[in-house]
């Protein structure tokens, strides 16, 4: 059969007109409930007209073959850019054989209308078993729906197929579907709250509502269906607000798919502002709504969406196993007079004093002893209470008691996202309301606030279980604390500040906690503790970006902290708090610097600062350095003459060696490169005699590589001669996969320092061809100097938006206003930035005239061009 051109084009025609009109009715009224059915009926339309015209014109027609819609296109949820996915059940072979042909020409013509088919093909004996490794189409299965075709076999499918596929592999269908959920999840770090969540497949999304759905019709004995009205959850008031959520969701991903036309279910940054302008959702707020606002509206709903599917899949245990039995015995042991446990929930034994808010706090208590989470009647029980209580909210020294043990419980940052999903750690602590699904528009971080909170809250309590090397480190410091619970509390309160956008978040979180504490009745020297982490817990990190091997950096620091307690609790409060930015955030390096930190500082307040990396540095050194090289003699006490000591400090003795062999042969080569592959990234050392744009001319050599420089040292002796280290990745992988080019890069960086190359033309080439995406943060330009960290030098920080050769124009300007860098400390974070600078003129520090000069330069080299 041939498709007539009139049917062809007047399809085409009407599936654009109605396309345009569905389209024009979502921006005019933002329902994407409507949006998603009115597709729907359009394209079940325009498929019965081709199944008159391909298949059979006849009604409830041909006998043994059968339309069925499957997924979203049986719930009817046609987004405007989602696939159709359809089944053409058969009864036989015969059958299959027979309408090949048709249901080929049938196809080729959605296809032909740019519709996004997704067709399978069974016969009726197949939809009844269980693949697990094709839980797609079985999960497909529960929201078939049938369109078209013979109406007896369909119904066989319904009636008869389903239900024995249920009745026989319920449970491991159930298990599967758990299983691949938590996977899921696993992959969005098991959290609602990312900045930029996918609002299909993340936590809190569309398909969490699905698997509730679809958990709820397989595990009740004997049904497999639940009316389209029904959403998941036990309880009224979690169904009202899963319809709600629903129903923002629908929308949210109607405008999504409308914006990037195709589709895309990724709430990007600009994705968010556009929501935000149009109110999507969220017709009903008064006001104009920021992007921020309408993404708080947004992890309310999912944070409902989520919370009903983890109940949902608590039955099916993440490891199935012979001992689940044995667990279920050891969970009663947990049960008291006042609590039970079926099945990893908590019920309460005494549901009529859950007005009493004591009881609540051991409820939660026992919660974090235990990792289990509350059943739907005792969550109900618990919401149902909050607002009696809120009218007399908890305060004094036992709730402050309730919450050390809950703080300190080795699932307590699982508590305390349940008690705030519960709203019940608002009345407890109200100071976290204004951070609750806060989001903060900055590109490194990943999570909202209180997502973050509580995610570093749990990678100190993670410590204990690690392998890694630091882990442990910090899980020994952690053991040391006198007071542990002090430092979980300054965590709780150490960003509440974001909340009131002052423009500085440290003072005002401060404030916070201090009206906090006071509340709790915490006492005076615990009080004083928690206040100086709040205050101080950006100390470490703005430490970092200095040059940690300076006495002058750990002499400072050191002051400020005064205990070697504080500086314990600190630590480890930084520690937790860079790890919880992004899973990426703590670096290898950043953690191996951090500890360094720690160590040179306690030291320090132990009055053993020589002693922070070896014994009596110098001398030990220098009396190791001459017993591996004993030939080596005045050569090796000439190259030392006038290196900073923090060049001891900062390399092997293998290294330094290496560097003086290096300088030894400078007479017959007068640049001297070395290059090794590290674990985390590549080490180049470079030896030569000072020159002008030296540094300069390394960074640009790197960029026009494609490089990204991680760390960079640079150092000179009283004889002119420099030993500078760039620790770099290499993101096009070109050394990593070509071994003949470390020659060839080797060489390159000889030409361009000795002027046998031409650099700019280089970086151009380069800059052609890398053009960089826009930024997604508009990051302002910020140069300090700082003339008091440093005996020697004057240091410079730069932050600004990064960007390919961003190292070479700014150590440019250093050459050309006649500045040294005696040592240079590279960050990025995101797209920001952080570069430090020790710079010397004429082996002095800088004038201030020559520091105001140097920074106008450096604003208009980086101003946007």
């Amino acid at each position: 059969m041939t498709s007539t051109p009139t049917l062809g084009s007047e399809l085409r025609a009407f599936y654009a007109e109605e396309s345009t009109r569905i389209q024009s009715d979502f921006a005019a009224k933002g329902d994407g409930r409507a949006a998603i059915y009115s597709r729907t009926t359009v394209v079940e339309s325009i498929l019965l007209r081709l199944w008159n015209q391909y298949i059979s014109p006849e009604k409830n027609g041909p006998a043994g073959i059968a339309l069925v819609a499957l997924g979203g296109f049986g719930r009817k949820w046609l987004f405007p850019h989602s696939d159709i996915d359809l089944l053409f059940l058969h009864a036989n072979e015969r059958s299959e054989n027979e309408f090949k042909e048709r249901v080929r020409h049938f196809s080729q013509e959605i296809w032909d209308l740019r519709m996004k088919l997704s067709p399978a093909t069974r016969k009726l004996s197949e939809c009844d078993r269980f693949d697990p490794e094709n839980l797609e189409f079985a999960v497909s299965l529960l929201d078939g729906r049938y369109l078209a075709g013979d109406p007896a076999l369909a119904a066989q499918l319904q009636d008869a197929s389903i239900p024995k596929l249920l009745a026989r592999e319920g449970k491991a269908f159930s298990q599967r579907l758990a299983d691949l959920t938590r996977v899921r999840h696993a992959k969005f770090g098991e959290t609602v709250f990312h900045l930029e969540p996918n609002i299909k497949d993340g936590p809190g999304g569309l398909r969490d509502y699905n698997v509730a759905s679809w958990l709820n019709m397989i595990s009740p004995p004997g049904r497999h269906r639940v009316s389209e009205q029904e959403a998941p959850g036990s309880l009224p008031s979690v169904r009202q607000r899963s319809h709600l959520a629903l129903d923002f969701l629908m929308s949210a991903r109607c405008f999504l798919h409308y914006l990037h036309k195709r589709d895309n279910n990724t709430l990007a940054w600009e994705s968010q502002d556009e929501a935000a302008a149009h109110k999507i959702g969220a017709s009903a707020a008064p006001e104009t709504l920021t992007a921020s606002e309408w993404m708080r509206i947004y992890f309310g709903y999912a944070r409902t969406i989520n919370r009903v599917c983890l109940q949902s899949l608590h039955g099916f245990p993440a490891k199935a196993t012979s001992l689940h039995g044995e667990f279920q015995t050891l969970q009663s042991r947990f049960a008291n007079p006042e609590f039970s446990v079926d099945d990893g929930m908590i019920s309460l034994q005494q549901p009529d004093a859950v007005g009493d808010s004591d009881l609540l706090l051991r409820a939660f208590r026992f919660q974090a002893r235990h990792g289990l989470i509350f059943g739907p009647a005792a969550e109900m029980q618990i919401e149902q209470a909050l607002p009696s209580l809120a009218s007399d909210p908890p305060r004094g020294v036992e709730v402050w008691h309730h919450l050390q043990e809950i703080l300190l419980a080795p699932h307590a940052a699982e508590t305390l996202r349940s008690m705030h999903s519960m709203g019940f750690l608002a009345l407890v602590l109200p100071e976290l309301q204004g951070i609750d699904s806060l989001v903060v528009r900055d590109y490194s971080h990943r999570y909202t606030v209180d997502e973050h909170t509580f995610v570093a809250i749990e990678n100190l309590h993670c410590l204990r279980q690690s392998q890694s090397k630091w882990d442990q480190r910090y899980a020994e410091l952690l053991d040391e604390l006198e007071q542990p619970e002090l430092l979980y509390l300054a965590i709780l309160l150490h960003d509440t500040g974001k909340a009131l956008k002052t423009g500085n978040h440290v003072q005002a979180s401060v404030a916070i906690a201090e009206k906090c504490l006071e509340r709790l009745d915490v006492d005076p020297p615990d009080r004083e503790t928690v206040l100086f982490l709040v205050s101080r817990h950006l100390e470490l990190s703005m430490t970092l970006r200095r040059d940690i091997f300076d006495p002058e950096t750990v002499k400072s620091l050191g002051e400020k902290l005064e205990t070697p307690e504080r500086l314990k609790m600190l630590c480890l409060l930084t520690y937790a708090d860079i790890k919880a930015v992004n899973p990426e955030a703590l670096t290898p390096w950043k953690a191996e610097n951090l500890w360094q930190l720690y160590i040179g500082t306690a030291n320090y307040l132990l009055r053993n600062v020589d002693q922070r990396l070896h014994v009596d540095t110098d001398e030990d050194t220098l009396a190791h350095l001459r017993t591996l090289a004993p030939a080596a003699g005045r050569k090796l006490e000439s190259f030392l003459e006038g290196l900073p000591k923090r060049y001891l400090r900062t390399h092997a003795v293998e290294d330094v060696l290496a560097h003086m062999g290096m300088a030894n042969v400078l007479a017959k080569d007068s640049v001297q490169v070395a290059l090794k592959r590290g674990r985390h990234w590549f080490d180049l050392s470079l030896v030569t005699n000072d020159r002008p744009f030296l540094f300069a001319n390394m960074t640009g050599v790197l960029a026009a590589w494609g490089m990204n420089i991680v760390k960079a040292t640079a150092f000179s002796n009283d004889a002119g001669v420099v030993v500078d280290t760039f620790y770099f990745t290499d993101q096009f992988r070109v050394l990593e996969l070509n071994l003949p080019e470390w020659e060839r890069f080797k060489q390159s960086v000889h030409d361009v320092i000795t002027g046998k190359a031409d650099l700019q033309r280089m970086l151009r080439d380069r800059l052609r061809s890398q053009k960089p995406a826009p930024p997604k943060v508009k990051v302002t330009t910020v140069i300090d100097f700082d003339d008091d960290c440093s005996q020697n030098s004057t240091l410079i920080e730069v932050i600004t938006q990064d960007q390919p050769g961003l190292l070479h124009r700014i150590s440019s300007k250093f050459s050309e206003h006649n500045c040294s860098i005696d040592i240079a400390l590279i960050e990025t974070e995101g797209q920001t930035a952080i570069d430090v600078f020790y710079l010397t003129s004429d082996r002095s520090k800088l004038a201030p005239e020559h520091q105001a000069h140097l920074r106008a330069a450096l604003l208009a080299e980086l101003a946007d061009k």
